[in-house]
């Protein structure tokens, strides 16, 4: 069994958490982060079952959080 590391954002949505993964785009959710952060494990880990190693992705290093304005009709 082999190890990966995925970076992933948690943020508050009404009264849920929203955890997403940056490198894979897979989300999900929970009461609290730690909570949203075991179910985005869970979802990754369920994901990744079918997957052949070794994986052939790039991995997001240091990502940037950046806030866009767009005007639309």
């Amino acid at each position: 069994m082999s190890k990966i590391n995925l970076k992933s954002v948690v943020w508050k949505e009404g009264d849920y958490y929203i955890s997403q993964c940056l490198d894979v785009d897979i989300s999900s959710f929970g009461k609290t982060k730690k909570q949203a952060l075991i179910m985005l494990q869970d979802a990754l880990e369920l994901y990744f079952e079918d997957t052949v190693f070794p994986l052939k992705t790039e991995l997001i290093k240091n990502p940037l959080i950046a806030s866009i304005t767009i005007q639309h009709a």
